[in-house]
């Protein structure tokens, strides 16, 4: 049983899960601490959309200076509760999230964001590339959208990958927090200035 709980201990640091959610998971994926983290995602995805209707009118704004005072982030993030926007863990989220605009300087929070005249603008570019590239008609549908999904994940900032572990998305890290606080969580906001630009 001690091998178990260094697994439960190893999960729990890894996704935050309760013990229960943690035991569990193992117990469904063989003890495979690999198979179990895939588990518990998913199963935060799940809470996280039925969470996904309620109203989000608590929160935060945060404000971040970059060291050299070059780049600064404001951001607001909403919550159902003022208990919870009042919680460490939420705060440290949001401080993350505004670390991620300041490093990797997306454009939009999420892919339905994108004003529509600006993604056609995108796609007739990738179609222009596609043809200079000499490639065949029918491969065009193909190479734009994968240009467009690639677009998304450097301009929308939940798409994008996290700076501090680039192996889950900040999507998933959105999720995994709703499934750990409970309530619904959104991404309101944020603008970020950057010495010297517009």
């Amino acid at each position: 049983m001690a091998n178990m709980s260094a697994l439960v201990k190893e999960l729990r640091a890894k996704t935050g899960a309760g013990i229960l959610d943690c035991q569990n998971a193992l117990k469904e994926n063989e003890h495979d601490i690999e198979k179990s983290i895939d588990f518990l995602r998913q199963k935060g995805l799940a809470a996280a959309q039925k969470k996904a209707g309620r109203e989000t009118k608590e929160g935060i704004v945060h404000a971040y200076i970059h060291a050299g005072s070059k780049i600064g982030v404001m951001i607001e993030v909403n919550c159902e509760t003022d208990f919870v926007a009042r919680n460490e863990e939420f705060q440290g989220f949001v401080k993350d999230l505004a670390l991620q605009v300041a490093a990797a300087n997306p454009t939009f929070v999420k892919r339905e964001d994108v004003p529509g005249d600006l993604l056609e603008r995108e796609k007739a570019i990738y179609i222009g590339q596609a043809k200079d590239m000499g490639k065949p008609e029918a491969a065009w549908e193909k190479i734009v959208n994968g240009k467009v999904e690639k677009f998304y994940q450097d301009q929308c900032l939940v798409e994008q990958a996290f700076i501090k572990d680039t192996s889950i998305t900040i999507k998933e890290m959105l999720n995994a927090a709703i499934a750990k606080m409970g309530e619904n969580i959104s991404i309101h906001r944020f603008i970020r200035y950057q010495l010297g630009q517009e």
